[in-house]
């Protein structure tokens, strides 16, 4: 079978729509992980993803009968581009099932080349039923995303790419994407065949991790539910003929998390300044992950590079976590005593530490809690140094950097209003982004007032931005307005709502 892959392969039709995709160096990536990391950048299709290979082959090997009658298929997102370029270069109909989960950014591409496009079900196998459903009634052909020889024989010809443009005996593995298989199982049946010491390596997300499971498995798993952010790789049960390949020819599947794909995801717009979408990026989380594991140094590897059909609205999300999935933020809760000056004593203890956030609420009792966002520029090491050094100064700290519960809303929950606090007062400031900046900024508050509220968060920007709630008895109220008109930081004034004192500023 072995041979029948590899002369599908070598006759595969893909390049009357598809591009031989270069194979470019990370220089920055691979200069961190100590190892050579070479792009295999398939986002530079002609539809932002490597699925137009396969989708052609099919649709070009389809007899003339078949061919007028028009295809069908399911695909949540980038196969469905894919079929639907390639219908439009041989000019037949294409009718296009998506999940309603899918980007509106990959419907409206699939619309723009000419196919109809029928939403239906949450996820890949309620659409790909209904696919197949309509196939039968209009006698399409089915053009499966992955179990399909001829798909596979198409996805297959980036292997054979590979070993044109690198020195084999320097390669020593290849990181592939799997949802259904299709991908790994083409590139693995060419390249193993010729070369079986190289390694093909897998990976998945964690909540979509069907081929993985059904390895250990030893035979085909259905999962319950998968997760949607990769939702290129967003598949309940791998193909039979996919399974068969990678069993045969692929080493191991790893399964990464979403936060280590949105670090992946920082880390190739770092190297050439382009946004892959969270399903092309899960080669680079598995090198990131393999290296940690492995301790390895001076070995080539090679990520396929599968997508870029990236929402813009999803870049928030991803920026917001690619932090804390390439262990560059660490996210702390810490107890600090409600008492005058006890903030201010505990930012000291933080040092010249670039802080990323700062939530804190005033509590009645007689402790506060406070959620704070240290930067890393030495991983975990510097985040257990931080952790120890706040312990031996005697706060209760609990490292909430893995819960998820906090990243997605703790993290904005700190805050409302609190009984019993007189004289509060709010106040938006603005400081120079800087290490260090967040104390200058308290110590020039001083401590005659209570802090009573504190929120902060680093975006990026040069200047950070600041709510501050302050109790200020009116007797004190003129010497504190004009203590916060001789710091350069102010940047707005009070209003006059009677209701809840609010300093708005300028957005």
């Amino acid at each position: 079978m072995s041979n029948d892959y590899l002369e599908r392969i070598l006759k595969a039709r893909v390049y009357e729509v598809a591009n031989e995709s270069p194979l470019e160096l990370a220089k920055r990536l691979s200069r961190r992980l100590d190892n050579t990391i070479l792009f295999k950048r398939e986002d530079l299709q002609p539809v932002f993803s490597f699925k137009v290979r396969g989708a052609y082959n099919k649709i070009a090997h389809l007899s003339e009968t078949a061919a007028r009658r028009g295809v069908c298929c399911a695909s949540a997102g980038n196969h469905a581009q894919g079929v639907a370029m390639a219908a439009r270069k041989r000019g037949v109909p294409a009718t296009i099932v998506m999940p309603q989960t899918t980007p509106q950014i990959k419907v409206q591409a699939v619309i723009d080349l000419g196919a109809e496009v029928v939403l239906f079900g949450d996820d890949f196998d309620q659409a790909y039923e209904h696919a197949l459903a309509i196939t039968r009634d209009k006698q399409f052909s089915f053009i499966h995303p992955f179990d399909d020889p001829d798909v596979i024989a198409g996805q297959g010809t980036i292997g054979m790419e590979l070993l044109r443009q690198h020195a084999s005996e320097q390669i020593d593995a290849v990181f592939v994407p799997v949802g259904g298989g299709g991908l790994i199982a083409g590139i693995a049946a060419y390249l193993k065949h010729l070369l079986p010491k190289i390694k093909i390596i897998g990976v998945e997300p964690e909540d979509s991790n069907a081929m993985y499971r059904s390895m250990q498995a030893g035979k085909r798993v259905t999962l319950d539910r998968v997760g949607i952010f990769a939702d290129g790789v967003a598949v309940r049960r791998v193909g039979e003929e996919t399974f068969r390949l990678v069993r045969q020819y692929v080493e191991e599947i790893l399964v990464v998390t979403n936060d280590e794909m949105c670090a992946a995801i920082q880390d190739i717009f770092e190297d050439n300044r382009t946004i892959a979408e969270p399903a092309g990026a899960l080669a680079v989380a598995g090198i990131k992950r393999y290296v940690a594991r492995e301790h390895c140094r001076g070995r080539t590897f090679i990520a396929i590079n599968s997508g870029a059909n990236m929402n813009f609205d999803r870049l928030r999300h991803v920026a917001e976590r690619a932090d804390i999935g390439g262990q560059r933020e660490a996210l702390l809760a810490v107890t600090i005593p409600e008492e005058k000056g006890s903030f201010l004593r505990f930012c000291g203890h933080l040092g010249q530490r670039n802080v990323t956030e700062f939530n804190y609420r005033s509590n009645e009792g007689g402790a506060a809690h406070v959620f704070v966002g240290l930067a890393l520029s030495q991983g975990r090491q510097e985040k257990d140094a931080a952790l120890k050094a706040l312990r031996e100064a005697g706060y209760t700290v609990a490292d909430m950097s893995e819960n998820e519960m906090a990243k997605l809303h703790v993290r904005y929950m700190v805050g409302g209003h609190t009984h019993g606090l007189a004289n509060e007062r709010l106040f938006r400031f603005e400081f120079p982004e800087r290490p260090g900046a967040l104390l200058r900024f308290l110590n020039a508050i001083g401590t005659q007032w209570n802090i009573s509220l504190f929120h902060y968060r680093n975006h990026g920007s040069d200047y950070g931005r600041i709510l501050v709630g302050v109790q200020i008895p009116a007797s004190e109220k003129v010497d504190f307005e004009l203590h916060v008109r001789e710091l350069k930081y102010v940047y707005a004034e009070e209003t006059d709502n009677p209701a809840y004192h609010l300093f708005l500023g300028n957005n």
